[in-house]
């Protein structure tokens, strides 16, 4: 029997090992080597939050993991912010500029696939 999977379950089964994956190369990788921020706190942030992400995926409620999408994408649009501005946890984080990009592209995705996919629940109950 086949299951048809959510765009946001898809989305949160290719994001959430993408996170995990991204924070342990960044321990791995030589800083010189990575375009992107190498700061222990931000390889944490990932892990800590890609291992959530597959919680939120394993537990199959289609309204955690649409909200989960959209949480983190406004977390990483709220980097791009905080890196531009200096904000917290900027100091800690490190961010480069391939950083930023990739936080508005992936936060611009994760909010929008994230609230397609409640706007569809709130249309079914």
């Amino acid at each position: 029997m086949i299951i048809k999977k959510s765009l946001n379950y898809l989305t949160l089964s290719v994001f959430a090992p993408l996170l995990i994956l991204v924070g342990v190369a960044g321990f791995l990788l030589p800083a010189e080597l990575g375009l992107t921020s190498g700061a222990t706190p931000y390889n944490v942030f990932h892990i800590f939050f890609g291992v959530i992400g597959l919680v939120v995926l394993w537990s199959r409620i289609e309204f955690l993991v649409s909200s989960f999408n959209v949480g983190f994408g406004l977390i990483d649009l709220y980097q791009a912010l905080a890196s531009y501005l200096n904000l917290p946890p900027r100091q800690y984080f490190i961010w480069t500029k391939v950083d930023d990009i990739l936080h508005i592209a992936i936060g611009l995705l994760l909010v929008m696939v994230g609230t397609y996919g409640l706007v569809r629940l709130r249309r079914v109950h």
